[in-house]
């Protein structure tokens, strides 16, 4: 226990490798209790985080005061560190195969100042059985040390969820491992300092890897489902809302809703696991058929609206649509695996070529540089179809006349997630999943 009590006495530092969505919020959490230092390869970042600003704007800049951290993209600097936390993104590649590259670079920069005595704990969502057979071996090529005898690992999944302000870091259970019993119990107290809602300590760094990955993708599960409903109730001519407002009634009805299912988790992290099962020889049926009915999702929404459109003996060529919202999810800068995009891309391939996005949360380069397309700073002039894509609270107030400015002659008025059957915009045909 002589690390955990360095570190308390700021005899010692903690480190976090990766400054996003994750790492920045750990690494201030943990500032307000350790010396800490905070490491991102992307300088431009640091340098907005010591002007106490977060570049995710999920924090705001009161959450910087108080803190004993250095903001570094000097990775010498991690040199002073005795127990480092990585949390980088672990996404797919273009077949849907898992990414290891950023966190293996991460490995790498830890490996090159690791010493002996040193815990390495990580917080990326991966396979079971990632972090001892792909990670370790990198530690300890690089550094030369003995893993168990020389260095302690450990895995704590991240359970961040951006956007929202009451199930925030130190509100959610944390579940931690280790090596072994000593590294377990360090790791586990390390992470009581800041987690008021208590840590539960898994029997294996294999457990933890495998508890994180099935969290998002039973998630993914029950939400393709409700999207399969929804293709089955729309040929039938019912609403899917309505039938799920019905179902509910019952105690235990399991309350999820279609959608389009994107992002950096639920919408990455199946594929993961899917990996590891075909690999042991094991192909997964149901987890690969959700991931196939919720990435065909944007494409099925922009076939309904161009057959709206032509319904309406209107050219679809000449056709106007808006799109609001191009973030993964509501009140979020993020625009990583968005499926929206696949909405705008499907529209294209139909031959609709006047759409405006619009998102009052994206940064427009990154749209730009990310997706290839311009992002519209308002609204101009009348449209064929409205797409309330993304449930930004800036979209939730507005009224009827506000769509009704904006569309023209039978317009069709597409609610993704069906927030506004209670109050549909008058005139419109309205629509949703």
């Amino acid at each position: 226990m002589n690390l955990y009590k360095d570190l308390v006495d700021k005899k010692e530092k903690l480190a976090v490798i990766g400054l996003g969505y994750v790492g920045l919020p750990i690494a201030i959490e943990f500032a307000k209790k350790l010396k800490v230092v905070g490491f991102d390869i992307k300088p431009d970042r640091v340098e907005l985080m010591k002007k106490g600003i977060d570049p995710s704007r999920e924090l705001e800049s009161e959450a910087f005061e108080g803190c004993d951290i250095l903001y570094t993209a000097n990775a010498e600097d991690l040199s002073d560190a005795k127990f480092y936390v990585v949390a980088v993104p672990t996404p797919i590649d273009d077949h849907n195969l898992p990414d290891l590259k950023p966190v293996l670079a991460a490995t790498e920069t830890v490996a090159r100042v690791l010493k002996k005595g040193d815990y390495v704990v990580y917080e990326s969502t991966v396979y079971p059985g990632c972090t001892e057979e792909d990670c370790v071996p990198l530690l300890e090529k690089i550094s030369g040390l003995k893993y168990i005898d020389d260095f302690k690992v450990g895995f704590s999944p991240e359970r961040i969820n951006p956007g929202d302000r009451e199930h925030t870091l130190t509100k959610i259970v944390k579940v931690s491992s280790g090596c072994d019993e000593e590294s377990a119990e360090i790791i586990a107290k390390t992470y009581e300092l800041i987690i008021t809602a208590g840590v539960h300590r898994a029997s294996s760094i294999k457990v933890a890897e495998a508890a994180k990955i099935i969290e998002n993708t039973q998630r993914d599960i029950n939400i393709a489902f409700m999207n399969e409903l929804s293709l089955i109730f729309n040929r039938m001519g019912i609403n899917t809302y309505e039938v799920l407002e019905a179902a509910g009634t019952k105690w235990n009805f399991l309350k999820f809703f279609p959608g389009l299912v994107g992002g950096h988790c639920i919408g990455v992290d199946p594929y993961y696991l899917v990996y590891k099962a075909k690999e042991l020889g094991y192909h997964p049926q149901i987890i690969s058929a959700g991931r196939f009915i919720n990435d065909s999702m944007g494409g099925y929404v922009a076939k309904q609206i161009v057959k709206k459109i032509i319904a309406h003996d209107k050219n679809v060529k000449d056709a106007r649509v808006l799109v609001m919202g191009v973030t993964f999810k509501e009140n979020v800068s993020d625009i990583r695996n968005s499926k929206v995009v696949d909405i705008i891309n499907e529209l294209k391939s139909y031959g609709v070529k006047n759409i405006d996005a619009v998102d009052p949360y994206a940064d427009a380069e990154e749209v730009m540089q990310e997706y290839g397309y311009k992002l519209a700073k308002e609204p101009m002039g009348k449209y064929d179809a409205i797409v309330v894509a993304v449930n930004h609270n800036q979209y939730l107030s507005l009224d009827s006349s506000y769509f009704n400015n904006i569309a023209s002659d039978n317009c069709i008025f597409v609610d993704v997630k069906g927030v506004f059957r209670e109050k549909r915009p008058n005139g419109l045909m309205y629509w949703s999943l």
